[in-house]
Parts: structure tokens; sequence; C-alpha cells
């Protein structure tokens, strides 16, 4: 943090260039984030590059007590809601993007893997059909594996109601879930 908040005031006292330091440390997981929440991948590419632009036209905003990336997050989640809300979400355009983590591959069954593979795009499917408030929470929680405490100050929630938002996606995503096992 004291390192990120050093760069942050050489870009205040006119290093401009110094900017390119967060673009490239957090350009993956704004894309993801914002993938995720809009099944887009044009869509991301779109807000993940105007977060940024947010993010440096406000920098002298910034709190420099506070950490850059929740803040950035912050940004980036606003600007899909507004998004989102302007435009009827999609399904995930390739499905095949949404792959499983590679912490879960066992490289000596492949049956496993494809088994895997095809639980992960219904999830990734069920999570689109998420209210945003929801799917927000999950996606910090289980594909960025942020603690409670981030996600409350990312969606500038209290602790215990980003535990609730949290909790509430898990239970409509296994109705959703067990309604797709049945067909329904």
């Amino acid at each position: 943090m004291k390192h990120e908040n050093e760069i942050i005031q050489h870009i205040l006292n006119g290093n401009r260039e110094d900017f390119a330091f967060f673009v490239d440390k957090y350009k993956g997981p704004v894309y993801n984030l914002v993938y995720r929440l809009t099944g887009s991948r044009h869509d991301a590419q779109d807000l993940a590059q105007e977060t940024f632009i947010r993010a440096y036209k406000a920098l002298d905003n910034f709190n420099i007590k506070k950490e850059f990336f929740p803040w950035l997050y912050t940004i980036a989640i606003n600007l899909t809601r507004n998004h989102l809300k302007k435009k009827k979400p999609l399904l995930v355009e390739n499905i095949q993007d949404l792959k499983i983590d590679n912490r879960q591959i066992d490289k000596n069954n492949p049956e496993t893997d494809v088994i895997k593979q095809e639980e992960a795009q219904e999830l990734a499917c069920s999570i689109q059909k998420l209210p945003i408030s929801l799917k927000e929470a999950v996606i910090l929680r289980y594909y960025h594996y942020l603690p409670f405490e981030e996600i409350s100050r990312i969606l500038c929630i209290s602790l215990s109601a980003a535990k609730m938002r949290v909790y509430r996606g898990l239970e409509k995503l296994e109705i959703l879930m067990k309604r797709k096992a049945e067909g329904k």
C-alpha cells in the first residue's frame, strides 16, 4: 500500500506516465470482474478502459490513507451497474472463456476435468442470472477470492450486508442449479 501511495503522489505531482503501473497491475483483475458481471468481452474491454480513465481523472479525490485496489474496483462496479441498467445483461458470449480455476484441474483424470468444466459452465450461466447486487458479491468472493471486509469496502456496504449478499447469492445459485438439473 505504501508503495502504491508513493506512486499516486508522484502522479499527482505531475508524473502522469506513472499511472501505467496501476493499469499494468490491475488491468487483468478489472477486466475479469467486469467480464463476469456483463458476460460480454466487448463491454468488459470498454468498461475496463473507462474504469482506468475515470480513476485517473479522479485521482486527486483519492484518499491516500486508503488502499487503491478497493477504490478502483468500486469505480469498475459502479460503471458496470450503470451500464447494465441501460442495457439488458447478456448471457456469457463464449462460455469457454469462463474455464475452471487451474487449481481444480486433475491432470491425471481428463474425464473428471470435462465434468468439472461442464459444471463450471453451468455455474457461470447461473451466475449471469443473479441480480447484479448478488452477482457482484459472489464474483468478488469466489472468483476474486476477496475477504468480506474488502467486499464491503468495494460495494460500499456494511460487513454484515456483504456477508448476506454472498449468502443470498449462493442460495439463489443453488436454486438455479437445481432447476437446471431438473430440466425446468
